[in-house]
């Protein structure tokens, strides 16, 4: 369907399509609309393939979808490539780039995927098998955000080893140069052949930059408290829309306003 397609809905998930009780409710009834529209929605997040497969299946989706930040985009439908298009570099790899980062500033970062359950459960909320599918990640590096003061210590570390650092809300995502979710949609586009997309993006945190500058329509999800003021900041002088509501209900809001305009 993507190859068909002139509108593509690409949409971060946490904090975005849903709160961080994991409630995908308020966008349920839109994205049935953009189906009966046959607009695909993909989601572009920094969760596994485990855990987006479940979010899939409840809201009966069959497009492409990109996980682990845009280090890999995975899909029945993407047949000439066995179903799947790998950015990354292996979770292996990019575990020992962050070693060396914390040995180079003399502070140790953390993987999420190191967290005793406790820990990980009052991070994330998630529990039991949730937090099994959470784990099962390949091809990227989420860590708890470190200290504001290194940030500027580990940028130098992540040209020397040719790595990049996403910050979200509650961690950061080590990625190899060749991923992030900007290029994700970038590599999507090239595998549908299909160049003349008009991109409806939606993201909530800085980590999702590169999705909302590879979108013709941007849209800035705020939360309860109000929008991440660093992604706005980031986002100084582009043409962007500030949802009026939080998370899915400012999803729900927007997606529903560009369709009566765009359809």
């Amino acid at each position: 369907m993507i190859e068909n397609s002139s509108i593509w809905v690409v949409s971060d998930v946490d904090g975005t399509l849903m709160d961080h009780s994991y409630d995908l409710t308020p966008a349920k009834e839109t994205i049935k609309t953009l189906q009966k529209l046959s607009i695909p929605v993909i989601l572009c997040t920094s969760k596994t393939a485990a855990e987006v497969k479940v979010i899939r299946k409840e809201l009966s989706l069959t497009d492409p979808y990109i996980v682990e930040n845009g280090a890999a985009i995975y899909g029945e439908s993407l047949k000439k490539v066995n179903g799947e298009i790998i950015l990354g570099k292996k979770y292996e790899i990019l575990e020992e780039i962050l070693n060396l980062i914390s040995k180079e500033i003399d502070y140790k970062l953390i993987p999420l995927n190191n967290l005793a359950d406790s820990e990980a459960i009052e991070l994330t909320g998630l529990t039991g098998n949730s937090l099994t599918l959470m784990r099962d990640r390949h091809w990227s590096m989420p860590f708890l955000n470190p200290p504001s003061f290194l940030e500027k210590r580990i940028n130098i570390c992540c040209k020397k080893f040719k790595v990049d650092i996403f910050k979200g809300n509650r961690m950061s995502h080590l990625l190899s140069k060749n991923s992030n979710k900007g290029k994700a949609i970038k590599a999507l586009k090239k595998y549908s052949n299909n160049q003349d997309i008009q991109i409806i993006g939606l993201g909530d945190s800085p980590n999702d930059l590169p999705l909302l500058l590879n979108s013709d329509i941007k849209i800035v999800i705020p939360g309860i408290d109000g929008p991440n003021l660093n992604l706005i900041d980031q986002l100084k002088n582009i043409k962007f829309t500030l949802a009026s509501e939080p998370n899915g209900y400012g999803w729900k809001n927007e997606i529903n306003k560009l369709i009566n305009e765009l359809i």
